[in-house]
């Protein structure tokens, strides 16, 4: 009989990158209450201020982080199969300008053209080679999101010039 006993199983080693990751988060969690904590609450607040979706926020970083750190600690959450992938390095570089464009751009072009142009590289990276098609989708999340909150929160997210035309 080859059965195993569950204690005599070959304990599971530590993945240092997924601990990796979920030490990243739990930093990033703290940065978050850091930030949380500095936000200015009037007295005026009873129970509910600006303070509270920041810190369920919060807890939630918190809690997804032990809970990476609580499976790296048990080997990993990636399948055998996965570890061997190659990592395509084009593909994360189209990723990195998505988000360093959106950057770039959200002060001189405003949030519409920077999302868009966020949209449209990651897109790129993720395999998508229809960029008039994901130029219509981006722009079109990136006007509903500005619109939603212009208009129905009256919180400005960086207008430019797209939604100057459209009346925003």
């Amino acid at each position: 009989m080859t059965d195993v006993h569950p204690r005599q199983r070959r304990r599971a080693r530590l993945a240092p990158a997924e601990a990796l990751i979920g030490f990243g988060l739990l930093l990033f969690a703290g940065l978050t209450l850091w930030q949380t904590l500095s936000i200015p609450v009037s007295p005026m607040y009873a129970q509910v201020g600006p303070r509270v979706f920041p810190y369920i926020t919060t807890a939630g970083l918190a809690l997804f982080a032990v809970l990476l750190l609580v499976q790296a600690a048990r080997g990993g959450w990636q399948p055998e199969e996965e570890k061997e992938v190659v990592l395509d390095w084009r593909a994360v570089a189209f990723v990195a300008a998505g988000l360093v464009a959106n950057v770039a751009l959200i002060g001189p072009l405003g949030f519409s053209a920077a999302s868009t142009a966020m949209f449209v590289l990651v897109s790129h990276g993720f395999g998508s080679r229809r960029p008039l098609r994901d130029v219509a989708i981006g722009l079109g999340l990136a006007l509903a999101a500005y619109f939603g909150f212009a208009r129905a929160l009256g919180v400005n997210i960086g207008a430019g010039l797209i939604e100057n035309l459209l009346g925003g």
